[in-house]
């Protein structure tokens, strides 16, 4: 048995079974730095050579190590051309489909899995109390070793938060705000560390903006983050820019990925060209090395064996597949990751909302007057085309944008529901859908902007100077 591939391997996906690829080239170079037995490598390597071969033939590709299948080729895997219309990327997400993304596929394409109703059980007897609504209702949908976290927890052991902001523009809008809720839940419930990274100097690279400009907006970003309501004892905002030329630790992490990892490897896994500046080039790098948590002494006491949940947009996937990849070859445990599904824009799910277009958006800066307007006006509608056969027919919630962020701001499960069976039975109408996410929206929004006033220059500084946070290690 231990000659061949156990098997299930036909009913894994090209990126499942990269990583079969690669964690058993990690055990025969154990085993042989181990001097095992010959019989002992002999055998692991020949189950080596077994999976590579059914990587070929899966794929289609000779498996290269740091080189995962790109995401949106995969071949012999049943791949449809209608699957071909949604395209992610970390920088670009397009789909045909009013309802969004087909995150049921795209769990598939990145070999991720479900967060099913046995993990929100098991979060909810961790923590003793309801999951966070963004788990209820599947918003954060796919995960990486939630399990590994959990056994973690359960037996005492500390784990640490990372997520991060690319501050493109002085304004927030709504959806930024998603990773945000999501983390301060986090590590109330959990009660660890957690670094905020702000990437301006990926900005800087991808952006129009000058290194001045991005920094600037990475200290205005950081405002609206400390204005969700983290815990200065708890937590640590750091701009790339700034942090990166004081802490040793962060940059020997960043070197030791930039050494694992080809322009091969991230010509195949983001898609870069000849033409994309060396910057973009080492980006990646940059952005995986906050999942370690040796990055940061000053928190960690140095510790390098603390694991790390990230939480994101399954958008950003592709980073810390890659740091994943590389964590067991630089001595690292490999993050863990929670993805939640994109947010929609005002136009509907298949549009992209744009800081450039202030229509696509609500924005944390918007008036009262504005998001009644916004709403009003741009919010796409599932419903019918007269209130005759409106009332006939019902509304589509799967489409219908106000229904969406409404999914996303009201707490209340019994109140949503109501709503939905409301709309699509047709007793309620666009409209009256829309005023109650209006009169959702603007309080939620009017007191973030209160809590923003307080947030001070000073305050800013003092979240975003590297020190020991309250925690021992």
């Amino acid at each position: 048995m231990a000659d061949s591939p156990s098997c299930d391997v036909k009913s894994l996906s090209p990126l499942q079974l990269f990583e079969r690829v690669t964690e058993q080239g990690e055990k025969v170079r154990a085993l042989k730095a181990g001097k095992a037995p010959k019989d002992e490598i002999d055998a692991a390597v020949r189950m080596l050579l077994s999976l590579k071969l059914s990587y070929k033939t899966t794929t289609g590709q000779d498996y290269q190590a740091g080189l995962p299948p790109r995401d949106l080729v995969l071949i012999n895997n049943g791949t449809t051309k209608e699957e071909d219309e949604d395209f992610v990327d970390p920088w670009t997400v397009q789909t045909s489909n009013a309802k969004g993304v087909d995150y049921d596929k795209l769990i598939v394409r990145f070999g991720s899995s479900k967060i099913d109703t046995d993990l929100i059980n098991r979060i909810e007897r961790a923590i003793g109390q309801k999951p966070h609504r963004f788990l209820r209702r599947g918003i954060f949908f796919s995960h990486r070793d939630m399990d590994q976290i959990l056994n973690a927890y359960e037996n005492k052991k500390s784990f640490y938060l990372y997520t991060g902001r690319g501050p493109s523009s002085q304004a927030m809008h709504v959806g930024h705000l998603i990773p945000f809720i999501f983390t301060k839940w986090l590590q109330e419930v959990f009660d660890v560390p957690l670094v905020v990274q702000l990437t301006d100097d990926e900005k800087y690279l991808w952006k129009d903006l000058t290194t001045e400009k991005a920094y600037e907006y990475a200290r205005e970003n950081a405002k609206d983050i400390i204005a969700c309501g983290f815990d200065i004892n708890k937590t640590f905002i750091f701009s790339d820019l700034d942090y990166l030329g004081t802490s040793t630790g962060f940059y020997k992490n960043i070197v030791k990925v930039q050494k694992h990892v080809t322009f091969n490897q991230v010509k195949g896994i983001f898609g870069f060209t000849d033409s994309d500046c060396i910057g973009k080039i080492s980006f990646p790098a940059i952005q995986a090395a906050p999942s370690f948590s040796s990055s940061f002494p000053q928190i960690f006491n140095g510790k390098e064996n603390i694991q790390c949940l990230i939480p994101c947009a399954i958008d950003q996937d592709p980073y810390f597949r890659m740091t994943r990849d590389v964590a067991p070859r630089i001595g690292q445990p490999k993050p863990a990751l929670l993805h939640s599904v994109f947010f929609p824009a005002l136009q509907g799910a298949q549009t992209k909302m744009s800081a450039s277009d202030p229509n696509s958006s609500i924005f944390l800066t918007d008036t009262p007057k504005q998001i009644k307007t916004k709403i009003n006006k741009h919010a796409f509608s599932g419903g019918r085309d007269t209130i005759e056969e409106h009332r006939k027919y019902g509304g589509n919630c799967d489409v219908d944008v106000s229904f969406m962020y409404l999914t996303f701001f009201l707490e209340d499960d019994d109140r949503l529901e109501q709503l939905k069976q409301a709309y699509t039975s047709g007793e309620l109408l666009t409209g009256e859908l829309k005023k109650v996410l209006i009169e959702t929206l603007q309080p939620l929004i009017a007191a973030h902007q209160e809590r923003r006033k307080q947030v001070t220059d000073e305050m800013v500084k003092q979240f975003m100077t590297p020190r020991k946070l309250a925690f021992e290690f």
